[in-house]
């Protein structure tokens, strides 16, 4: 089945630029969420880390009001 599909895919002209498309749309993501973290201000980092734990809380005491 794989050999079908390599011998399909060389049959399609100018289908070679597509791995690369997609491997540079790949690098580019990480390359600018690794920017973003070291750039990212400490005081939201601080506040989005501890949203979990807000939300558990109010959670918690929404339920207790019921």
């Amino acid at each position: 089945m794989l050999n079908f599909a390599k011998h399909y895919m060389d049959s399609i002209s100018g289908i070679e630029i597509y791995p690369i498309i997609s491997l540079l749309i790949f690098f580019s993501f990480f390359m600018i969420l690794f920017w973003w973290v070291f750039t990212a201000k400490k005081d939201y980092i601080d506040t989005v880390s501890h949203i979990p734990f807000d939300n558990e809380n109010d959670n918690h005491q929404n339920e207790t009001k019921l």
